[in-house]
């Protein structure tokens, strides 16, 4: 993340808003629930993150209108301008790094992270 902080902070995001920001942007409006496993966060971090978020008219809340219980969030139009402002520079980022380490190690590396999560996603149901 050390390579991708110094434009978050210039646009006054942290690691974490990043991420749920880019969650949203990508998967759509998700319940509290969903988001905070999606960006790996604790409940009462998201609902922090998104307060503050929120605030800044990067992100919406509401009640779900089927479960009024539930709270869906959506990015919003700000929020989809900060991404443009912001994702370029990430994609560079990235660009570098599989430059630097290699595409097929870049897939190697990918391909076992996701095998680890799937073996510790199975063994936490067991």
């Amino acid at each position: 993340m050390e390579r991708f902080r110094p434009s978050l902070r210039a646009h006054d995001l942290t690691d974490q808003q990043w991420r749920v920001l880019r969650a949203l942007f990508d998967h759509g409006q998700k319940d509290l629930g969903e988001l905070a496993e999606m960006c790996c966060l604790l409940k009462p971090s998201i609902t922090r993150i998104i307060r503050t978020m929120e605030t800044r008219e990067l992100l919406k809340k509401q009640a779900d209108n089927k479960d009024q219980r539930r709270t869906i969030v959506s990015i919003t139009s700000d929020g989809r301008k900060l991404i443009a402002q912001v994702g370029p520079h990430s994609q560079q980022v990235y660009r570098e790094i599989e430059a630097e380490f290699g595409t097929e190690a870049l897939e190697e590396l990918y391909s076992k992270l996701d095998a680890l999560m799937a073996k510790l996603g199975n063994n936490a149901n067991e």
